[in-house]
């Protein structure tokens, strides 16, 4: 298949991630002299891709589960997902291949296994025992639809009930059906002429397994008699039920209805309830009801738990419930707890919730101590031991979500300081009022981290904020949260609001991120064409005013002149020159909003406060730069976007423009039109003054010209956007034809460097590059003043060079090697508080400083070159400096686009990786191009991905996979071959509890104890076998770890109960012999599969 590109994040590549030499390929020579051959270690062999972990909140949650002895919980999503949570920082994902949603999630109690029923009517056997989590057997019902599962503790039948009202039984172990079947009709009264509608609840009697309790739709519930195979009683109430709980007594059950009801019974009096609650009934004062107080209806209630407790009043929780008049009224939890209730208000909708019990067992007191609440977006853990029932800390990594993500960054070998100076920021943030116990999920163990290096991932939200998180060692732990938003001046209502904003919604969502992590400057952009400008520092300040430029960033029409004062001078004197713009007076420019013929002009989209802001410890903002409206037109959106903390500068770039900022004198320094950066050199033969007649290039080109031309796309739209959509905004039309911004050159990639700037240079010099959407490559020189005061005093020259270079597609990304091949990374001032004051001698030192590359390449002699690495959507080369010869060359993709191309550092060498919009990931060794891997990995199926997804270092990458969760990935061989260590375990050895001590219960069938009764009544010798078109059983993929070959059915069970014996240090007797066989033999042993379970039939299939 083709191969393809890439995007976004390089600034801060670390010096210490270059390194090592590499061997060279025989060289794809350049037109002109030979450079030296480089060595390059990387091969394809070190590449290999695989999903590591998946963070955040479960995507659309449709069921929830929880094992009270492994503390283990598991949450089953609409698209089939099943995620497990086990202590903070074990978490597993695994995925059912129809992709069907899971109505229903059953642990087998402390066994290591759980059962999925699925909206496909597929039942599935999942073995936890293993890191990775695989499907033992699935039942495919093919008459029947599943509405309703049951698995009571330590039982191996299933009881199974359907659409049509019959209930089925299957045998967990061999995922059989069993041929007992309780008919809908013979367990409604005969006398019945309706149907009772589907199973919607199926429970033992926690004193007598041999009675069990089955609740129909339309409200009548049936206690049936397993052995007599008959229904003892049979209670109808008039309205539907949602849920049945029963008290640990087994006398008395409750039911929750759809007129907002609770109707208590009691097991021998199916007359009528002893009592009907309505939890959030009104009733109707000064009316005497038909039958004296019956309230007004309510919204149904979904489900009800009862659970009782040694020293207290029994709980009963419910879901729903709420009177019809509440409109607008959130989600509700109802504690009811003796004669108190207490409506505790969701943020979300309620999907599902359980209470959390001390014991497993249901004949015995609950004793009630948490409730996990399911919503659509959240997972909420209350404290029932605590009075106000206050919140758990949620510990998982559940709130990326919190806003919705827009783009997103990963940094992997950070600066080991960085992590724990943003914790501590980010520790003074965090809210009060929680629970004062441990989080009470606290199953599993944590996997042995091989990698020890420091990861980070920023995210950036729809309203404005920015996450930094913690992602080390596959785990991921939020670290602090910057409000960008607080800024600006927020309208109170819709009439207050300016005309001015660019987009109808979130004003202030984040596009762009770029960070440098050795200075910890951090540069964001918004969807309003606002960039501001944040410094890190441990100390609270309070600023009377906020820094902020106006920027006036124009596409020139026709003959126009342009009404800015600082437009820059013609190309060839240097630009900037001239005395910086300041920094404007507090009374903003944006009172002129409109120009002589009416028009909006010099107004920014968004109003800056202008009170004094109180700055906390963590990120500052140093300066505010806005785009303005010019004549009538609204500024575009900023397509791309870099910091550095050297030479103190941040650049922007969009379809008009550049602008070059200097954030120390907070002044601007080149303000050009993208045309006007070419000068005599542009190969599209463009008239400034005359946009709209913009031609088609001419073919006289300056670089590789004859490789054709692209015809731009959506060009004038955010890099987030990728270029196709923007999902964030939506442009106001405006009196510039869509035709014409498409056919405008927007920046689409920035990179500042100490390289050469032109062919004779004989030394590096700062400058910076430039990429736009039509792959012409232009440099930039800088000027800079010595460092110290000096810096803050003399204007920092930048002038065009001249250099032009021509690739195929949109430029992405930008890089430069040594002569050795080692990554040249940009130079960077390293972090220090600026809130104090700093010692006379320090100062000295500052002024003698002057910025300069932190980089192998210092050291080097001056005559020696260099190589940029530059890549587009369609192709990537390696061009000699400052020869600009082109050394090496390699068309990624013909057929399809690069979305995202990052220049990274992998087992001690480097690399260019892709990602293509054909779904393809692709690796090229550095500097030759060579193909080193190339997968198809997934389509690109929305924008989410293509805006989010990113590469770093060390063969580690990500994407957002849904609204609410990351997808990390490897493509480093080493990190697949490390992840089964580094993963967490989920099932830990754990002693089930004692039974409850049953006295003169004894008697009576088994409290969970006797399973022969079951035995004797499912079993194939007494009820026969079930009729094979009802079900068709298939074997899992197994999945066992340690056992060589595909061993399948019951064969893998076998399997996996031998591993688990070695923990529980049981015997296995005769079956020893044949499981040692079997890890030799997998296939001959599947044959005897079925005599296999027939003679061991009589264990629990957790004894062999």
């Amino acid at each position: 298949m083709r191969k393809f590109n890439i995007r976004k994040v390089l600034d801060g590549l670390t010096a210490g991630s270059s390194s090592a030499s590499q061997q060279p390929p025989p060289q794809q020579h350049t037109p002109g002299s030979r450079e030296p051959e480089i060595q390059e270690t990387l091969q394809s062999e070190h590449f290999q891709l695989c999903k590591t972990v998946r963070h955040g909140f479960p995507y659309q949650p449709s069921a929830l589960a929880f094992d009270p002895v492994q503390k283990i919980l598991a949450v089953g999503t609409q698209t089939g997902a099943l995620r497990l949570f086990g202590r903070p920082g074990v978490e597993c994902y695994c995925q059912h291949d129809s992709g069907s949603a899971v109505i229903q999630l059953q642990f087998l109690i402390n066994e290591g296994a759980l059962v999925s029923a699925l909206a496909d009517d597929t039942l599935h056997l999942w073995n936890l025992r293993q890191k990775r989590p695989a499907i033992l057997h699935s039942l495919k019902f093919c008459r029947e639809r599943i509405t309703f599962c049951h698995l009571p503790f330590q039982s191996k039948w299933l009881y199974v009930g359907t659409e049509r009202g019959n209930i089925h039984i299957v045998n967990v172990e061999s995922f059989t059906l069993s041929g007992y079947v309780i008919m809908w009709n013979k367990a409604i009264e005969l006398s019945s002429k309706s149907h009772p509608g589907p199973i919607v609840h199926i429970s033992d009697n926690p004193m007598d397994e041999g009675k069990l309790l089955i609740g129909f739709e339309s409200g009548t519930v049936v206690l049936w008699d397993l052995k007599s195979k008959k229904g003892d009683y049979r209670y109808t109430y008039d309205e539907a039920i949602h849920s049945v709980a029963w008290h640990h007594e087994g006398k008395q059950f409750i039911c929750s209805h759809s007129d907002g009801t609770l109707t208590i019974w009691n097991v021998r009096s199916p007359a009528k309830p002893v009592q009907t609650i309505t939890p959030h009934g009104k009733y109707i004062l000064g009316k005497q009801l038909k039958d004296g107080k019956k309230p007004e209806p309510c919204k149904p209630i979904l489900k009800v738990e009862f659970k009782t407790s040694r020293s207290g009043e029994p709980f009963i929780i419910l879901s729903g419930g709420l009177s019809y008049d509440t409109v607008g009224r959130r989600p509700c939890l109802t504690v009811m707890h003796g004669k108190s209730t207490a409506v505790l208000e969701m943020d979300y909708s309620i999907v599902d919730f359980l209470t959390l019990c001390e014991t497993p067992y249901t004949n015995d007191f609950q004793e009630p101590y948490a409730v996990v609440v399911l919503l659509e977006k959240d997972l909420v853990l209350i404290d029932l031991a605590q009075n106000g029932y206050p919140i758990f800390e949620n510990p998982y990594p559940l709130s990326i979500h919190e806003s919705p993500v827009t783009c997103c960054e990963y940094f992997a070998d950070c600066p080991v300081d960085l992590i724990p100076a943003l914790y501590s920021v980010g520790a003074r943030q965090k809210r009060q009022g929680y629970s004062k116990k441990e989080w009470p999920i606290n199953g599993g163990n944590w996997g042995l981290g091989a990698q020890s290096y420091p990861e980070i991932i920023i995210t950036g939200h729809a309203d404005g904020s920015v996450k930094f998180w913690d992602a080390s060692a596959i785990t991921l732990q939020v670290l602090y949260k910057l409000k960008t938003a607080k800024v600006f001046e927020k309208s109170r209502n819709k009439d207050d609001k300016p005309n001015t904003d660019i987009v109808d919604e979130d004003p202030y969502a984040i596009q762009i991120i770029s960070w440098c992590p050795e200075s910890r400057m951090l540069c964001i952009a918004g969807v309003s064409a606002h960039v501001i400008i944040y410094r890190f520092s441990k100390q609270e300040v309070i600023i009377e005013v906020i820094p902020m430029l106006e920027v006036r960033l124009l596409y020139e029409i026709n003959d126009v002149e342009s009404p800015e004062a600082e437009q820059a001078p013609p190309l060839s004197t240097p630009v900037g020159a001239t005395s910086p713009q300041p920094i404007p007076p507090q009374s903003h420019p944006s009172t002129s909003s409109s120009s002589s013929d009416g028009l909006r002009d010099n107004v920014p989209c968004l109003k800056v406060k202008n009170t004094p802001l109180k700055q906390s410890p963590g990120y500052q903002t140093e300066l505010v730069i806005q785009l303005v409206w010019v004549g009538g037109e609204p500024p575009q959106q900023i397509t791309s976007l870099a910091v550095n903390s050297s030479y103190g500068l941040v650049v922007f770039g969009n379809c008009n423009g550049i602008a070059i900022v200097d954030y120390l004198q907070k002044a601007v320094l080149l303000n050009l039109g993208t045309i006007e950066l070419y000068g005599s050199n542009d190969p599209y033969r463009r008239e400034p003054r005359s946009p709209r007649k913009s031609r088609q290039p001419s073919g006289a080109g300056l670089c590789d010209i004859n490789e054709g031309t692209v015809v731009p796309e959506d060009r004038c739209k955010s890099p987030t956007s990728d270029v196709k959509d923007n999902s964030f905004s939506r442009s106001r039309s405006s009196s510039v034809t869509s035709i014409d911004k498409e056919s405008r050159e927007a920046i689409s990639a920035l990179h500042f460097c100490e390289t050469f700037t032109r062919k004779a240079d004989s030394s590096p010099s700062p400058c910076l590059w430039v990429g736009t959407t039509l792959g012409t490559v232009l440099v930039i020189a800088l000027n800079l003043p010595p460092g110290g005061e000096q810096r803050l005093l003399q204007p920092v020259i930048v002038s065009p060079s001249g250099t032009v270079l021509r690739l195929k597609g949109g430029i992405l990304r930008m890089a430069f090697l040594d002569t050795t091949g080692c990554l040249v990374p940009p130079a960077y001032e390293s972090w220090r508080e600026h809130n104090v004051p700093e010692e006379k001698d320090e100062k000295e030192k500052l002024k003698k400083k002057r910025p300069v590359s932190v980089s192998p390449s210092s050291s080097q002699e001056i005559n020696e070159n260099q190589y940029a690495v530059i890549c587009s959507e369609k192709q990537a080369k390696v061009i000699a400096l400052p020869t600009q010869n082109c050394a090496y060359k390699q068309n990624i993709t013909e057929t399809s686009f690069v979305l995202r191309g990052d220049i990274v550092a992998l087992s001690n060498s480097i690399c260019l990786a892709c990602f293509c919009a054909n779904g393809h990931i692709m690796t090229f060794s550095l500097p030759s191009l060579r193909p080193l891997l190339d997968v198809y990995y997934l389509p690109l199926t929305n924008m989410r991905i293509a805006r989010t997804f990113c590469f770093t270092n060390n063969g580690q990458a990500l994407y957002l996979v849904s609204p609410t969760e990351i997808q990390r990935l490897t493509y480093s061989q080493e990190t697949c071959e490390n992840l089964q260590e580094m993963l967490g375990e989920l099932f830990t050895p754990v002693e089930t509890p004692e039974a409850p001590n049953r006295g003169f219960f004894k008697g009576l069938f088994g409290g969970g104890a006797q399973s022969l009764d079951r035995e004797e009544l499912f079993g194939e010798s007494s009820s026969g076998k079930a009729s094979r078109s009802l079900a068709q059983h298939i074997p899992g993929p197994g999945g066992i770890e340690g056992v060589k070959g595909a061993a399948s059915g019951v064969v893998g069970e076998l399997a996996r109960a031998r591993l688990a014996l070695d923990e529980r240090g049981q015997k296995l007797g005769d079956l020893e012999e044949r499981t040692a066989a079997m890890l030799s033999s997998a296939d001959s042993f599947s044959k005897h599969a079925h005599e296999m379970m027939l003679k061991y039939k009589d264990k629990k299939w957790y004894q062999f």
